[in-house]
């Protein structure tokens, strides 16, 4: 009886220990290379606006000094690792979701940990006060400048 209650434990603990370990891989930030595997067109075109040079732009700053709390609106997921407000900055962290199979179906991609932008992901960031400019994201979805081509733009 004894034996069994060991192995029984032993057994809790493998599952306890492997679904801890799977908890802290959820929803890992991939960066924005592995988007650009898929889509080019999208990554071309957010490479020239002002979201990919954000940390550049904090960092060079004339009106403000530079420090580490300007990396929450200036680089995904607050890192220097992951410079620019990248794909996952808006969509949501990739790596349960980047696989093709998931990709194609948008409620798999959805359950997995893709956001759908909207008016408060921007307005994360874009506060209107102190220097971040208040936006419309629906003035600014063909706004190449200002987001990314779009291959199926949000609520059309």
């Amino acid at each position: 009886m004894r034996k069994q209650a060991l192995w029984i434990a032993l057994a809790v603990a493998v599952v306890v220990v492997v679904a801890f370990s799977a908890q802290a891989q959820d929803h890992a930030y991939v960066g924005d290379a592995k988007c650009k595997m898929c889509h080019k067109v999208q990554h071309r075109s957010w490479e020239e606006t002002k979201h990919s040079k954000a940390t550049e732009s904090a960092k060079n700053s004339a009106d403000r000094e530079y420090v580490a709390d300007c990396l929450g609106c200036h680089a995904t997921n607050a890192s220097e690792e992951l410079p620019g407000v990248q794909c996952e900055a808006c969509h949501g962290a990739g790596a349960d979701f980047k696989k093709m199979s998931i990709m194609k179906d948008r409620d798999a991609a959805v359950a997995n940990g893709l956001m759908i932008p909207t008016q408060a992901t921007c307005d994360g960031c874009h506060t209107g006060t102190d220097h971040s400019k208040k936006v419309v994201i629906a003035e600014n979805l063909h706004n190449k400048a200002a987001i990314h081509d779009f291959k199926n733009p949000p609520g059309e």
